[in-house]
């Protein structure tokens, strides 16, 4: 994960014929340069997907998309969204909630309940390895649980903690929306999805998308790490918190 906040996303997965970023939500130069810490070129992309339309999700999609001159991928209603200026990329529209294929990994999207157009997760399979990407979703309903089956690497939001977004910054119309049905999910709403519904394929649990106003990385570790020992999955689940602003480990499989 090149970056996972609030303030922006971005997500590279390859394997060694395939290069993906899911979401741009960085400048060009950060895109470029944490693609360079990890020993990868953004000009062997081969695509980009994109989650939806807001703006730290795509904030640096233009300008990549121009340099590189790769496909984005994106769905029919989310693509008018984007303010592409003079220059349109090579759009490659799909319908949410459809299957396609790009280089050797099969990609799967799904909807999300989210104040967006049309946003979508994935789930990427390739040589018998599941990775699902699910972020900014107000609720866990159980077609997302369907899709996210068998995953050995998850990475899941656990945007915000209830109390510290209440006495927050924020207006109580932006509190409003964060906490709705189609607004982000809280760390209590992540630990009762691993206590009930996290699947026993999964070996390594990121936990992403975390408010620099309204959480902090250990509430999102404590949280989550009480919930895996509740359910007995502590010594199989590799739990990860994605730091604000910073880029994970490399994850290899």
């Amino acid at each position: 994960m090149l970056a996972s906040s609030s303030s922006g996303n971005s997500t590279f997965i390859c394997t060694e014929r395939t290069r993906l970023l899911v979401d741009v939500g960085l400048s060009k130069r950060d895109v470029l340069g944490r693609l360079a810490a990890i020993g990868e070129s953004a000009e062997d992309l081969n695509a980009i997907l994109i989650t939806h339309e807001h703006s730290d999700h795509v904030s640096g999609l233009v300008a990549v998309a121009r340099q590189l001159d790769v496909p984005v991928f994106i769905t029919r209603l989310t693509a008018p969204s984007i303010p592409w200026g003079e220059y349109t990329p090579r759009l490659d529209c799909f319908q949410a909630g459809t299957s396609f294929i790009i280089g050797d990994i099969d990609v799967d999207s799904f909807t999300v309940p989210h104040d967006a157009i049309d946003p979508v997760g994935f789930c990427f399979r390739t040589q018998g390895i599941k990775v699902g990407v699910v972020t900014d979703l107000g609720y866990v309903p159980d077609s997302i649980k369907f899709h996210l089956r068998g995953a050995d690497l998850l990475i899941l939001e656990s945007n915000h903690d209830l109390e510290m977004l209440k006495v927050g910054p924020y207006p109580w119309s932006v509190k409003q929306r964060v906490m709705g049905r189609k607004g982000h999910l809280s760390n209590d709403v992540v630990s009762e999805f691993i206590g009930s519904d996290l699947d026993t394929s999964v070996n390594t649990l990121v936990l992403g998308h975390l408010s620099e106003h309204n959480n902090h990385p250990e509430i999102v570790r404590s949280v989550a790490a009480r919930a895996l020992d509740r359910a007995r999955r502590s010594l199989f689940t590799r739990l990860v918190v994605a730091e604000p602003r910073g880029q994970t480990e490399v994850f290899t499989y």
